[in-house]
């Protein structure tokens, strides 16, 4: 290789490298930028994957035919221009594409169908096209190093696909731990957008000409003036205190003021229907009706024979909810102690800025830990074992619904102590509440209760180690001193609000398989299917 070719094959290197790494960023933040509107399940995953992988599979036929040229560096400086004009304008499409699709208002039990097929149309209107672009590059690099160097194309091709998937490597990890978190989502698009057009004016003056590019720069620069994305807008009424990209999630808490009501605030996670992962009142103790938390302070009531400090271990803290209503409901003389292990240390942020979460003797928040993980790592003989972990809206993780889970959460607790889990379904026939309900039953070798909480669309999950559930209807479970878990007990008691499911020879969710997500959809058509007969 000549001392004069050496610096040529040097740059078309780097532009193998850069566009490798962008292409690696595209598709990681692709799914943030989708999730406020249809979530982060495996599903989307799949959907933006695909459309990445056709995508690109596309651009490397064009750019194949395009490297015929005599220049390739010429239609590689067109194709630079045109990725960064497209990446530039992701932020501002994003709310308009996704809104057309899931729109403004509309409930979680409507939503069956566009989860599933909304955020495959969605990712091919807005990634498709910078990917397609940006696919053309590893063909039409190597055909331009080929000949600089006179190398034979085997040699050329191995360099740049090196090259560019060290890029790509390199964009995996800075999306995840420092572009995201550090820059969010529209400015580390428009840093992509920027360092694809510098690629770009670096090919247009080694190609020496200049035409259609300067369409290509003009959006590029429209972009980086005013491209910005924007959350789903907040329900009526609902003012945005803060929000914020975390290493995980977009999160934001958003405070609800109503004459004659309490002032409520509400922690937000990668929302777009009418759903929240914490709520907060001023006071400590049960929250209005509709709000399942407070079920989570029934079985303190019930066991009236345990005394001392009431010790929970709460898997997905959140904003602390759990520990809010259970501080005010235990009633004096009993303090709250136990472990919170919340996996986003951004929630935890703002739960202590805005929602009163504090650790006080004996009560102890662990950031930045899985549930499962962490149920490893953390002591046992708690009275009590709270599951209430969600990614967003329905969405289980499915590590924290197999029987290997519930063994393990099981062996944490006390004789006698008690298992506690919100499951967001729709009645007591919903598939995911009954595959939840018959594999912790498995796992306990005894019968759970699904309780239906009232004015809401979620059920709690109550299950007992080594003795028996009160039953809905007797005094064990009517009889409460808390005035308002009397009257919640005695709504949960009305016939059709309420089940027991036994141990029973029914297929339980494994880790071996564990069809959590295909359930979900399952339960969001059932709803569907409800509301379109109600509505005839």
């Amino acid at each position: 290789m000549s001392a004069q070719r050496a610096p040529s094959a040097g740059w078309i290197l780097g532009l193998a490298f850069a566009s490798g790494a962008v292409a690696l960023v595209l598709e990681l933040s692709a799914v943030r930028l989708l999730a406020p509107w249809f979530g982060a399940t495996s599903g989307v995953w799949t959907h933006v994957i695909g459309v990445i992988l056709l995508a690109l599979a596309l651009g490397y036929l064009l750019g194949a035919r395009l490297a015929r040229a005599a220049r390739p560096q010429r239609s590689l400086a067109i194709v630079f221009w045109i990725a960064a004009a497209s990446t530039a304008w992701l932020p501002s499409l994003a709310q308009p594409v996704c809104g057309w699709f899931v729109p403004q208002g509309l409930g979680l039990d409507e939503a069956a169908g566009v989860l599933r097929w909304g955020s495959l149309a969605a990712s091919l209107l807005l990634f498709a096209p910078p990917t397609f672009v940006l696919g053309c590059v590893a063909p039409l690099a190597t055909e331009w190093l080929q000949r600089e160097q006179g190398s034979s194309a085997g040699e050329a091709g191995g360099r740049i696909l090196c090259v560019s998937t060290l890029g790509s490597l390199c964009g995996s990890f800075a999306t995840t731990y420092f572009l995201v978190p550090g820059l969010g989502l529209t400015r580390t698009y428009l840093a992509c957008a920027l360092l694809l057009g510098l690629l770009a004016a670096f090919a247009s003056l080694r190609a020496r000409r200049a035409g259609p590019e300067l369409a290509a720069l003009l959006a590029l620069a429209g972009a980086l003036l005013g491209s910005r994305w924007e959350r789903p807008a907040p329900g009526e009424g609902d003012r945005v205190l803060d929000e914020r990209e975390t290493a995980y999630q977009s999160v934001r808490v958003v405070e609800r003021r109503e004459q004659g009501q309490p002032t409520l605030r509400f922690l937000q996670v990668n929302e777009g229907f009418d759903s929240f992962q914490s709520a907060w009142q001023e006071a400590p103790g049960l929250l209005p009706d509709g709000y399942y938390y407070n079920a989570f302070a029934l079985p303190p009531a019930w066991d009236t024979l345990r005394s001392g400090p009431w010790r929970t271990l709460v898997l997905g803290l959140g904003a602390g909810s759990t520990w809010r209503v259970l501080e005010g409901t235990l009633g004096e003389g009993r303090a709250l102690e136990g472990d919170g292990v919340e996996i986003d240390p951004g929630v935890v942020e703002l739960a202590r800025r805005y929602m009163d979460l504090r650790e006080t003797p004996g009560r102890r928040v662990w950031a930045g830990l899985d549930g499962r993980s962490a149920l490893r790592s953390l002591g046992g003989d708690y009275d009590q074992l709270v599951i209430d972990a969600y990614a967003n809206q329905v969405e289980i993780p499915p590590q924290l619904a197999t029987l290997e889970f519930f063994e393990a959460a099981a062996s944490h607790l006390r004789r006698g102590g008690w298992i506690s889990a919100n499951v967001g379904g729709f009645g007591l026939e919903d598939p995911v509440a009954l595959a939840l309900a018959r594999t912790a039953a498995r796992a306990l070798a005894g019968r759970v209760l699904l309780l239906c909480v009232p004015f809401s669309r979620n059920l709690a999950l109550v299950g007992r180690v080594g003795a028996e559930l009160p039953e809905p209807g007797t005094p064990a479970f009517l009889e409460l001193r808390n005035v308002g878990l009397a009257r919640l007990a005695n709504q949960v008691s009305l016939p059709g609000t309420w089940r027991f499911v036994e141990p029973g020879p029914e297929r339980v969710l494994t880790d071996d398989l564990v069809p959590i997500e295909r359930l979900q959809e399952a339960s969001l058509e059932r709803a569907a299917m409800a509301r379109a007969e109600a509505r005839r």
